[in-house]
């Protein structure tokens, strides 16, 4: 085939198109390697906080994945930022990146929680499992839709370049 052909083919990804692509793999798989550290950070203090408490479904447990979600989002801030999206803002305008990347977890943090209680309080435990467990299992795939969104929003919104 030659060159003429081949730039008129749509299928075809340029050098560029494939940088791009392998610059948004990267960044995603860091993404969620930081991800998998941040839901352990989210899981151990939910798990705690259900221990203690002895909660396992309603708002109270959505009051108790506020807290946990909370503490993963601050050392996921950090995370992203230095080492996900490399971002460089300056000092003086921290205070605003900050304010957007809450804005961004707090619609996650609603997500998270509305799939979580929801599935809780509506669903009871199939398969025998216990309200521990099936609290855990709730909250992966309460991970799973948080995950999507802040993903989007921290790329397009937060760290933009």
């Amino acid at each position: 085939m030659n060159d003429a052909m081949a730039q008129n083919l749509p299928l075809m990804a340029t050098p560029a198109d494939q940088n791009l692509f392998l610059k948004l793999a990267k960044q995603f798989s860091k993404f969620i390697i930081v991800g998998g550290i941040n839901t352990s950070i989210d899981f151990l203090i939910l798990n705690i906080l259900i221990y203690i408490t002895g909660i396992t479904a309603g708002v109270e447990l959505f009051i108790l994945n506020c807290i946990s979600f909370s503490v993963a989002v601050i050392n996921s801030y950090f995370m992203n930022k230095h080492w996900t999206f490399e971002d460089k803002t300056k000092t003086e305008q921290e205070p605003v990146k900050f304010s957007q990347f809450l804005a961004v977890s707090i619609v996650g943090i609603v997500i998270n929680g509305l799939v979580l209680t929801s599935i809780t309080t509506y669903i009871p435990p199939l398969f025998g499992l216990s309200a521990v467990l099936w609290a855990n299992i709730a909250k992966l795939l309460a991970t799973g839709f948080s995950l999507i969104w802040n993903f989007i929003g921290y790329k397009f919104f937060v760290f933009k370049k």
